[in-house]
């Protein structure tokens, strides 16, 4: 049965299958994802409480990391809970302002992240390659413009996406196998054409991939050109240390981005799109604050005192 746009907002729902196929291990997924997400709050939220009590980090670079954990902190936090919900109760349904909302929420913080990473590359560019002129470009206006164009850019392709989601007319009852609520899958329930919707998302995802794509191995070019300048292997290695921490960021975000763009839509793939969706939206926000705190003395030292 399809619904007319008018009334569907009301009435439709979606029922988030998730992980419900493996009955044996939904208590055992439960834990481990609470664990998680646990870890995830714990991690982003101490991490913008430090920045902001220890003066030293009133940084450049500091400044994007506490935004960075906001947004990892809004992300989980859209996804997990209902991911978690779905693991203990039968009523595994959303309804469709719900779907739509989640997807919405989700798109933006992730476009958000794509060039807050983005935006930091170039922060570590100018600190590596031109250290003098480094609080002249990076200036706190600059700053700020970054961070807000990666918010804005971030809800104007949210907003542009499901607008043209909403468009689309839908089943009344419809099974979505997945924990969340992507394009993909909610294309998947629509009872209309989503050729366009389809097309304007891949025309996103690929050029807001190559644009942040490009800015970072650029950066990350040039900030190698200048490394291997240095004389002493000691200087070298201690140079590129300061990126290290942001270039294992990004390899692990962008990484899972691609393999889930490459990864065919088939039955026979629903497995490794779920495993790969539940690292991108539930475990990535987790490693973020981990891979920035465990090499960073200062965070170190102001955790201990805490």
């Amino acid at each position: 049965m399809m619904l007319s746009e008018g009334n569907q907002s009301s009435t439709l729902t979606f029922i988030l299958l998730g992980f419900s196929e493996y009955p044996e291990y939904q208590i055992l997924l439960f834990l481990v994802f609470l664990s998680i997400y646990t870890v995830t709050v714990v991690g982003n939220l101490g991490m913008i409480i430090i920045i902001k009590v220890n003066s030293k980090l009133h940084t450049i670079m500091y400044f994007f990391l506490s935004h960075l954990s906001f947004v990892d902190f809004c992300y989980s936090t859209i996804v997990t809970p209902k991911l978690l919900e779905n693991l203990v109760v039968e009523d595994r349904t959303i309804s469709f302002s719900g779907c739509i909302m989640q997807f919405c929420f989700t798109c933006s913080f992730a476009v958000t992240e794509t060039f807050m990473l983005a935006a930091m590359a170039y922060d570590r560019f100018v600190a590596v390659c031109n250290p003098l002129l480094y609080t002249t470009i990076m200036s706190q206006k600059l700053s700020a413009l970054l961070v807000g164009g990666s918010y804005t850019w971030g809800v104007v392709c949210s907003l542009t996406l499901t607008y043209f989601l909403l468009t689309l007319s839908y089943c009344k009852s419809s099974i979505i196998n997945n924990f969340i609520c992507d394009h993909s899958v909610i294309i998947s329930v629509s009872c209309s054409d989503p050729y366009i919707t389809q097309m304007l998302c891949f025309i996103i995802v690929v050029f807001n991939e190559m644009s942040s794509l490009m800015i970072i191995l650029m950066s990350y070019i040039l900030i190698f050109i200048t490394v291997m300048k240095i004389p002493s292997a000691s200087g070298r290695w201690k140079t590129f240390s300061t990126c290290a921490s942001h270039l294992t960021a990004i390899t692990i975000f962008h990484g899972t981005v691609l393999f889930l763009f490459c990864v065919p839509n088939a039955k026979t793939s629903r497995l490794i799109i779920k495993v790969a969706s539940v690292f991108y939206t539930v475990v990535i926000p987790m490693l973020n604050p981990l891979i920035y705190s465990l090499r960073n003395k200062e965070v170190k030292n102001t955790f201990k005192k805490f």
